[in-house]
């Protein structure tokens, strides 16, 4: 029998997934799939005393790491890599019943995960709507002519969490004027100018621009005095 090199054995017994056809040492029993190294010969998990142990491949840290720890007796298990020349970890040997405290508790943190992800989005939601509020009130105190169904509509928009929107920015959390009027003056650009319309005919954007900022400014006025009489502006 040709002798095994024993793999380095840190934190307890180390198991082998040998590369060769191997059987054991002791009770001739083989070929191995797993094996022990004991003074350079295979030993079988059952004459090892590890034959009670289940192997548990990796991939998941957390329940290999829970594994180990609810198991009293527990292994690594490596194979050796020809091409770099070392021992690679395969996975580890536990214990049954500690693999099934290690899945417990795994689906406990997995469904307190899920709780606090649902708290979360419960206390994120509640912020977008205060803060949409807040937004509205805002618009109506620099806008009174503004209606108030038409300033939620643009709070709403405005401030949608993710859009990257003018509500989103810096600016616009903390309620800044320039971020409102500009919010406002967006909604009134797309909303009661032919600008969507100038940019599909291909007229370039600063131009168009350009074209509706008469009308823009004259929404915005009316808006800032409510008994301003709003008149077209020619294009």
């Amino acid at each position: 029998m040709t002798g095994l090199a024993s793999p380095p054995t840190r934190g307890g017994p180390v198991v082998v997934q040998p590369l060769r056809r191997r059987h054991c040492a002791e009770c001739r029993g083989g070929p191995l799939s797993l094996l022990l190294v004991e003074g350079g010969s295979p030993r079988c998990l059952d004459c090892a005393d590890l034959g009670h142990l289940v192997f548990l491949p990796r991939g998941d840290t957390a329940l290999t790491r829970r594994s180990r720890e609810e198991s009293a007796l527990s292994a690594v298990v490596v194979r050796f890599n020809r091409r770099k020349g070392r021992y690679e970890r395969q996975g580890a040997l536990v214990e049954e019943a500690g693999l099934a405290r290690a899945e417990e508790r795994c689906l406990a943190d997995a469904e307190a995960r899920r709780r606090r992800r649902v708290r979360d989005a419960r206390r994120r939601a509640m912020e977008d709507v205060r803060f949409a509020e807040a937004f509205t009130a805002e618009i109506r105190r620099l806008f009174p002519g503004c209606p108030e169904e038409r300033a939620r509509a643009i709070a709403s928009h405005a401030s949608l969490r993710g859009s990257g929107r003018v509500g989103r920015s810096a600016a616009g959390r903390a309620l800044s004027e320039g971020a409102v009027v500009s919010a406002v003056a967006a909604s009134v650009r797309h909303v009661d100018t032919p600008y969507d319309a100038l940019l599909m005919s291909g007229v370039a954007r600063h131009e168009a621009r350009r074209r509706i900022s008469g009308r823009v400014e004259a929404v915005l006025r009316g808006w800032r005095e409510p008994g301003m009489v709003v008149r077209e502006v020619a294009g």
